[in-house]
């Protein structure tokens, strides 16, 4: 029986790993995946992507073999059923969506227990972070699109350990989440660069559980807002924050990123989160 461990992110020297390819790239132009090295025989390695209408998702698995090729594919069938049904189900852009719904007052937070948990989760984020992340600040009504992609992934990934599988990386864009080991049997190796300045030497994380959270590579102006003056956050070109879970370090990296220079004291006094990159204009 497994059980989930504390999230665990080691930094080390990036040059033990001048000779030792990362298994996940984050921040670059392209956000690349390296293919993972060659796997034990007691294990089965797969990669899948997925594509809904608003991102675009990879799942990488490293199951044991007595799971089976048939049980990695139900558990993949389940995470990507997940995030297909989080997009049409919750999706802020579609008319008939629960949280279009909950804007016009058709339905409350407690019509459905999912929606119930989003909502209070941008209830706690909004008080975590002094009002910085607010998802009812925004023109429109409540609207959750700051963590709602960690959140999708977050459930996906829930969905692999509900289905046996314990060892995983799911990435969206400049967003991760892993858990476990890699296929070569050690942790994670994410090498994380910087989001707008792709000639800096990236970051060097071990990761055996946690989350990377990025917001600003977005490419749209304006993409988020200054809940505080209604006008478009400009301080920053882009933050990043690691932590336990990708729905909260998406949430500190959009508050960051409106926030500016203030936002780095909600990191200190022994937060499970930190920032990784937090750039001034």
């Amino acid at each position: 029986m497994r059980i989930d461990e504390q999230p665990r992110t080691r930094w080390p020297d990036p040059s033990a790993f001048r000779h030792r390819r990362p298994d996940l790239r984050l921040g670059s132009r392209t956000h690349r995946l390296d293919r993972a090295g060659a796997t034990n025989g007691d294990r089965i390695s797969v990669q899948h992507t997925v594509r809904t209408a608003t991102a675009e998702y990879t799942l990488l698995i490293n199951a044991p073999a007595w799971l089976g090729r048939r049980g990695v594919g139900e558990a993949l069938r389940d995470a990507v059923a997940e995030l297909r049904a989080i997009d049409l189900t919750y999706g802020p852009t579609r008319p008939e969506s629960l949280v279009s719904r909950l804007r016009r007052g058709e339905i409350t937070p407690d019509s459905y227990a999912p929606l119930a948990d989003l909502v209070d989760r941008c209830t706690a984020m909004r008080a975590a972070t002094d009002g910085w992340f607010d998802a009812w600040a925004v023109p429109g009504g409540f609207d959750p699109g700051g963590l709602l992609g960690g959140w999708a992934v977050e459930r996906a990934a829930a969905r692999l350990r509900a289905n046996g599988v314990h060892d995983y990386a799911v990435v969206t864009g400049a967003d991760l989440v892993v858990r476990g080991v890699a296929p070569h049997g050690g942790p994670w190796r994410v090498a994380v660069h910087h989001p707008v300045e792709p000639d800096r030497t990236p970051l060097v994380l071990e990761m055996t559980a946690g989350a990377v959270g990025t917001s600003g590579v977005s490419g749209r102006q304006g993409h988020v807002i200054d809940p505080h003056t209604g006008e478009p956050a400009d301080q920053l070109v882009a933050a990043t924050v690691v932590g336990p879970d990708l729905a909260v370090a998406d949430a500190y990296a959009t508050a960051l990123y409106a926030a500016g220079p203030a936002g780095m004291e909600w990191f200190r006094g022994g937060s499970d989160y930190r920032a990784l990159f937090a750039d001034r204009r």
